[in-house]
């Protein structure tokens, strides 16, 4: 019997496949559980129509995304910290500074999880931070760190 997946189920298959499986296990596993639906004329065409519709609205993300990291590109936030002599900061500039700054500044909503620093910035200075706005878009905000 073949069968189209609702749900990822282990050692079969992922959601939105077609798989073929006895007909036993579709009638008394899969389908009371929920996991599967016959793979019916209208199920097989819904199913084709819903991928249609998701690869639609992955296209217009991912040129959300890249239309966003070239706004992002000509962008720029100011963050003071204060400094001691000799220029020192004390502390340092985190992401959650830096999403606060572009939301403040900017209006821009970013999550400080996207924000990709390998260490927090402990200099006054300009310095360039990659955003991760979607799998395959990296953006680029210089961050400016001002003494008080």
């Amino acid at each position: 019997m073949k069968v189209i997946l609702v749900e990822d189920v282990k050692a079969l298959g992922k959601k939105g496949e077609m798989v073929n499986v006895s007909d036993g296990y579709a009638r008394n596993m899969l389908f009371p559980k929920k996991l599967a639906l016959e793979a019916s004329a209208k199920n097989i065409n819904d199913l084709k129509l819903k991928k249609a519709h998701d690869e639609k609205v992955a296209k217009e993300q991912l040129a959300d995304a890249r239309a966003f990291a070239e706004e992002l590109a000509k962008a720029q936030v100011k963050v003071s910290v204060k400094v001691g002599e000799g220029g020192k900061v004390f502390g340092s500039v985190s992401s959650k500074e830096i999403a606060e700054a572009a939301k403040a500044q900017l209006g821009y909503d970013i999550d400080k999880k996207k924000i990709q620093m390998k260490d927090p910035i402990k200099a006054v200075g300009t310095t360039s931070v990659a955003i991760k706005l979607h799998p395959k878009v990296t953006a680029e905000l210089k961050v400016v760190v001002e003494g008080i």
